[in-house]
């Protein structure tokens, strides 16, 4: 997994089954998910990132089992759906890899009980080692997110001293646990949470000095889509206006070494690699 990632910047699809996605993308019909996931493979998606539950903090959580019934069956066709299609090109990584985003170790056991799982990515910033003993269990990367307290509850009142600071000793912490539970660097990823539990000011910090994240040796995923923080600096209140501010933040990431970068529109974020891949020679 690390060689893949590190060796060519990759793209990573969101697909939202759920009805309250802020970027307005969500379906509840995992047919149409299933459509969308195809469609993003097509345009050349690296990595798969579906998710049943809304991370907006002005929405309640859902139940555990109706998070788990809308996973399971994307994840049991997804698959099979890509065994009927050619890559974009030699360059994407081939069936794409399957992210699950999620928190709750009981839907993280579930969707890796199917064994078709490659990366768990958890927007809970690891509160316990429960999600990394069920990765080691099950042999899954694991993406480890910055944030600060637990999912669904706003933030926005979060105030850092120093903000490179909290996250570098947050990673710090984070790795020496999940390495003591036995992962190995292959198996996983460093985000540092763009939008969760930081203000404007603070995502623009990390853009700017995102080469920092480069210390730790390992996969950098940048989220980059639609960000608030696009919305903020541009005036623009529709995520889906905010793809030009996207690909600005694709750019500056390429730049600072990051490996995956989260997108919604596929096409635009892969065609964006794919020249100026070229014109490094790569």
């Amino acid at each position: 997994m690390r060689k893949e990632l590190l060796t060519f910047p990759r793209v990573m699809g969101i697909v939202n089954i759920n009805d309250d996605s802020f970027s307005g993308d969500g379906t509840l019909d995992v047919d149409v998910a299933l459509e969308t996931a195809i469609r993003m493979a097509r345009e050349g998606a690296d990595i798969i990132d579906v998710g049943a539950e809304s991370a907006r903090t002005n929405r309640e959580a859902i139940a555990v089992e109706r998070e788990v019934d809308r996973l399971i069956p994307f994840i049991e066709g997804f698959s099979r759906a890509c065994e009927l299609i050619d890559p974009r090109d030699d360059l994407q990584i081939w069936p794409p890899l399957l992210s699950v985003n999620t928190w709750r170790p009981p839907v993280v056991e579930a969707v890796l009980q199917t064994g078709q799982c490659d990366i768990i990515n958890d927007i809970g910033g690891l509160v316990d080692d429960t999600n990394a003993k069920l990765c080691f269990e099950y042999n899954c990367c694991l993406l480890i997110m910055h944030t600060v307290g637990e999912p669904k509850v706003p933030h926005t009142g979060q105030r850092y001293e120093d903000l490179w600071g909290e996250m570098e000793t947050f990673f710090e912490d984070r790795l020496k646990r999940v390495r003591t539970i036995g992962l190995s660097d292959d198996q996983i990823i460093l985000d540092p949470g763009i939008d969760f539990a930081k203000q404007c000011g603070d995502n623009l910090e990390i853009y700017r000095e995102a080469e920092r994240l480069t210390q730790f040796d390992l996969p950098i995923l940048l989220p980059i889509s639609r960000k608030t923080v696009i919305g903020d600096v541009l005036g623009i209140e529709n995520p889906a206006d905010r793809d030009a501010g996207t690909i600005a933040c694709l750019v500056r990431g390429l730049v600072a070494q990051a490996n995956v970068f989260r997108v919604h529109n596929v096409k635009a974020v892969t065609d964006s690699v794919r020249v100026i891949a070229a014109i490094r020679g790569q």
